[in-house]
């Protein structure tokens, strides 16, 4: 029996979602070589079947699908269950990608790209989503509670929907209260990349005082520290946007 490569994560099933058969087949070789299962759908409806019959643990999802687009597909998927998703888009398409980030996207890759580049960001996906078990035990600040063994998060405890960066962006700010953190910093550390497009922070840390901040118009909790990057002070007065 042929051996899973060391990488890759143990029985992970990706799900990769594009209209064009070439680069759907490249993708998919690419990512069996790598040691994962891979389920491919040409199209939006397909994608929703699959997954309904087979939960898979990430999806590589094209942008530009016809009849349902992959912003519409990531809303069905996630209103069914949490699952990472790594958007495909097109090169220059800077409103697209936010887009894509903003309806919970954990990553996206422009096209054309390096299938290479598409493995590693799958493998830093799906480590993310199962921290090591030296991340274990619980984090506790104003009203917020994380909770790494089981991946959970509430606020004054009520359960909080998070994507995968959403959590490991807030466990990152109540390991580090008070202190100001850099854009570059937060890529670094929560993302795992030493370099990328910086406005995928902004973009995440907009969707995350959303869901932990009272009034995500005049966040107390996560502050902009202008021309720096960002501060959670769990006692400080009103910040701004």
């Amino acid at each position: 029996m042929e051996q899973r490569p060391p990488h890759a994560e143990a029985g992970a099933r990706v799900l990769v979602v594009d209209d064009d058969p070439t680069v759907a087949e490249i993708v998919t070789g690419y990512l069996d070589r790598a040691g994962y299962v891979v389920d491919r759908a040409g199209d939006g409806p397909d994608a929703l079947a699959r997954a309904a019959a087979n939960w898979p643990d990430l999806v590589v999802l094209d942008l530009m699908l016809p009849g349902m687009d992959g912003l519409e597909v990531c809303r069905r998927m996630r209103g069914h269950g949490p699952v990472p998703v790594i958007m495909l888009t097109a090169r220059g398409d800077e409103d697209d990608r936010i887009l894509g980030l903003e309806v919970g996207a954990d990553d996206y890759v422009t096209k054309p790209f390096s299938p290479r580049e598409l493995v590693l960001r799958v493998e830093s996906v799906l480590r993310r989503a199962r921290p090591a078990p030296a991340a274990s035990g619980a984090l506790r600040a104003a009203g917020l509670s994380i909770d790494h063994a089981a991946r959970r998060a509430t606020k004054n405890g009520v359960e909080l929907a998070l994507t995968i960066r959403e959590f490991d962006l807030l466990a990152f700010f109540l390991r580090n209260p008070g202190r100001a953190c850099a854009r570059e910093e937060l890529m670094r550390e929560v993302w795992g990349w030493d370099f990328g497009d910086l406005s995928t922070v902004t973009v995440h840390v907009r969707r995350l005082r959303g869901k932990v901040e009272d009034d995500p118009g005049r966040p107390r909790l996560i502050q902009t520290v202008w021309g720096v990057g960002y501060r959670f002070d769990p006692f400080a007065g009103a910040g701004e946007a």
